[in-house]
């Protein structure tokens, strides 16, 4: 599968194609580690400026390290910790201009300042999340929060 994303400056046409191409991916793939590699893939080649972009997987009370791009992460956050584990114990997407502005954060990469955490449902309950890092202050908005959560909507769908 040749994922070609046009180097157009449009965010929210890239984010589109983003959304086109992790439908794509879920409808001929069952396999979770599969998917989650080409979709960290996807938001990576996508979205411009990120440094960091992956999933952790609730597992056992805790989330736990899942396919990512980017530079070696946290392998356990306890729910309730940083920006990821706040946004899977409060179930809701998370977007922080400046991480260093969170008193818990938890930097896996100081080069990051900005973070999108969008929790993933499964049958009612959080099974992960996707996060996105970035090393620019306010690098993400509405849009691609908007964008993200249907992508997570599109994985728990799939589950």
């Amino acid at each position: 599968m040749d994922f070609v994303f046009e180097k157009t400056p449009d965010r929210e046409a890239r984010l589109k194609t983003a959304r086109l191409f992790v439908k794509s991916q879920l409808g001929k793939e069952k396999d979770l580690v599969a998917n989650l590699s080409n979709i960290s893939a996807i938001l990576m080649e996508s979205m411009d400026d990120l440094n960091w972009a992956g999933f952790y997987l609730m597992k056992e009370g805790e989330l736990v390290l899942g396919p990512f791009q980017g530079k070696p992460a946290c392998v356990r956050i306890k729910p309730g910790e940083g920006v990821c584990g706040t946004a899977a114990a409060a179930g809701k997407p998370m977007l922080v201009d400046d991480v260093h502005a969170i008193e818990n954060h938890i930097a896996c990469d100081s080069a990051s300042r900005s973070e999108l955490v969008v929790p993933i449902f499964f049958s009612g309950e959080v099974f992960g999340v996707i996060d996105l890092d970035s090393p620019s202050l306010a690098r993400f908005t509405e849009l691609e929060m908007g964008y993200v959560v249907e992508i997570a909507e599109l994985i728990g769908n799939s589950l």
